[in-house]
């Protein structure tokens, strides 16, 4: 926790059980198993281009609904891939 950037986290590992408490534990929006941070972008996840990024967990600005309070935590499991 203290070295988190709480955006994007990634651990290259075999043991199911280590890969299983960093993902409990690590407090970020996007956690990745045996991939590349490169893939830690909107487009990738099939949101478009990115217009600004936001690491808190509250970013909502004027009227606020239950979307604005939605934040999410993306978890990919990969073997290894990187982007081209």
């Amino acid at each position: 926790e203290n070295f988190s950037s709480h955006h994007t986290e990634a651990i290259v590992a075999e043991d199911a059980d280590t890969v299983e408490r960093f993902f409990n534990e690590i407090d970020s929006a996007i956690l990745l198993h045996n991939a590349s941070t490169q893939f830690a972008d909107g487009g990738e996840f099939g949101m478009g281009a990115e217009i600004g990024i936001a690491t808190g967990k509250m970013h909502a600005r004027g009227p606020v609904g239950v979307e604005q309070l939605t934040s999410f935590k993306y978890r990919v499991r990969r073997t290894g891939q990187v982007r081209p």
